[in-house]
């Protein structure tokens, strides 16, 4: 791994932080996150026709710009640093990559160049927790199926998938409580069950944002610049992405790793943005008649966070070499990436807000938006001691106990 940056990939951080600078400071990204689409439509398409940002990763045959996971890292860490309200994760992550893994070719010409120009958005709504499904964290009890695998809602829950009456199409019933994008999306990439339980496999379904029997509605959530929306299908006709006898679980787990590492790149810049921020403020700030951060405590503490910060980037450029090269451990890399970033984002935002003083935790001040930043991600892809188990599984560190029957266990 060469961790230089190409003079492509350092144009693409450049020019992005640059056209970000001017168009996404405090009171554009307040105004974006409150509005009804919850981003800046303006600014996103301005992203879309003078970067390409929706189509970064995605092949030239799609309209993409035909990059990969490492400059998609690069283009993540400076939304990330001005927590930019966009549909880059929901749609160019999470819907591109699962209609790019899954579809038919016809599906895929037909949808991908829409989401690479930023003409059109597309959700990925899974029933159960986003994480789970993706394949990011260890499933275990009611959350798994008998082979192991993310049940996504249980037995009685979830999205259910079935044959129409007439014999032509699908028909989906159930709800996906909380989906990125979900309110907003134009096309929605929805997860659902066929089978019945014991056969219970992963189908993902292509729903138009119109088509009758689907209800949505934004949700409030707790980091405002991630809009969230509830998803309700009521015998919504869909048609199913690539075959419908193949799981989805594996492409799923694919998408979850690109994911991970867009993710753990938004968390770097975000908590790098903190770092920055803070180190500017205890140089101004006095107290006892010298500034703050004069004081060898604080200095101390900062340093802890810029070593978390730091390794956190080493960790995320990795992984981003391992998706692009397949390599054998992009399994483990990805998730390990994630939960350092995320660790790293929540040290850089809690010292934010100690550092910063009482003005840190009014709704004036951005360093609670970055600390809420931190805590919605854990809830939707952490948290970080479940995604280092789940790495430790896919490396196979720890061998499984042996089994032993009941009536030989000691009292």
């Amino acid at each position: 791994m060469d961790p230089a940056l190409t003079p492509e990939q350092e144009a693409v951080r450049r020019t992005l932080r640059e056209l970000l600078a001017k168009r996404c400071g405090s009171e554009e990204l307040r105004a974006a996150a409150a509005a009804p689409q919850g981003y800046d439509r303006e600014l996103w398409g301005r992203l879309a026709d003078q970067l390409g940002l929706p189509g970064l990763a995605l092949p030239e045959e799609y309209g993409g710009a035909g990059l990969g996971p490492v400059e998609l890292a690069l283009a993540c860490e400076e939304t990330g640093r001005v927590l930019l309200p966009s549909p880059l994760l929901a749609s160019s992550v999470l819907a591109a990559s699962a209609i790019r893994e899954l579809g038919t070719a016809e599906q895929r010409a037909g949808l991908l160049p829409g989401l690479a120009s930023g003409a059109r958005t597309a959700a990925l709504a899974t029933p159960g927790p986003l994480a789970l499904s993706l394949d990011l964290l260890p499933a275990t009890g009611q959350d798994a199926l008998p082979d192991g695998t993310p049940a996504g809602g249980g037995r009685a829950g979830g999205v259910q998938a079935r044959p129409a009456p007439e014999g032509d199409g699908w028909l989906l019933y159930g709800e996906a409580p909380r989906v990125l994008d979900g309110a907003r999306a134009d096309l929605l990439v929805v997860a659902a069950h066929t089978g019945g339980f014991p056969r219970s496999r992963t189908v993902l379904f292509l729903v138009d944002s119109d088509a009758p029997g689907l209800t949505r509605a934004r949700h409030a959530a707790l980091d405002e610049t991630r809009a969230l929306g509830g998803v309700e299908l009521r015998d919504v006709p869909a048609v199913p992405l690539g075959d419908p006898a193949r799981d989805a679980g594996p492409a799923l787990a694919r998408t979850g790793l690109l994911a991970a590492l867009a993710v753990a790149a938004e968390a770097v810049g975000a908590a790098h943005q903190c770092l920055a921020r803070t180190v500017e403020y205890v140089q101004v700030r006095k107290q006892f008649g010298r500034a703050v951060g004069s004081f060898q405590a604080v200095k101390h503490r900062l340093s802890d966070v810029y070593v978390a910060v730091e390794t956190a980037r080493s960790a995320v450029y990795y992984a981003a070499w391992a998706l692009r090269e397949r390599a054998e451990d992009e399994g483990v890399a990805a998730p390990l990436a994630l939960a350092h970033a995320l660790d790293a984002l929540r040290a850089a935002a809690a010292e934010a807000i100690q550092l910063h003083g009482g003005i840190a935790i009014t709704w004036e001040h951005d360093a609670h938006l970055y600390f809420r930043r931190a805590a919605a991600d854990e809830l939707l892809f952490g948290p970080p001691h479940l995604l280092r188990d789940r790495a430790a599984g896919h490396a196979a560190l720890f061998a499984p106990e042996p089994h032993r029957p009941a009536d030989r266990l000691e009292a």
